[in-house]
């Protein structure tokens, strides 16, 4: 049996050779400070937002947030900075035409 939840047999793999110290990083010392200031500037929370959402999508949020193993206004966060950093890529919906709408008719209720 696994020892840890959500771990697959890769993961483990890597897991365990890291705890045994059998894993060496490639990345340059350049590299290294490049990261950890890229790391500092983003995890820096330095301003408060309020926005009114739908009590449909913040529970959707929520829900995500716990499967990845997150508190839900980080994903939001996360999800925010991808998207005015560009690295926000949207995937086809077949459910969702061009415009983004949603190929369901709604009925009058």
């Amino acid at each position: 049996m696994n020892p840890m939840p959500n771990v697959d047999a890769d993961e483990q793999e890597i897991l365990s050779a890291f705890e045994k110290g059998r894993l060496k990083s490639v990345a340059t010392k350049s590299e290294l400070e490049k990261f950890r200031a890229a790391a500092r500037a983003t995890s820096v929370k330095d301003r408060r937002v309020n926005i009114r959402l739908s009590s449909i999508d913040l529970t959707d949020i929520q829900a995500r947030a716990l499967e990845e193993g997150m508190p839900y206004q980080t994903l939001i966060a996360s999800v925010l900075h991808k998207y005015v950093s560009g690295r926000l890529v949207e995937k086809a919906n077949p459910g969702m035409d061009r415009s983004g709408s949603t190929s369901r008719k709604r009925t009058a209720g």
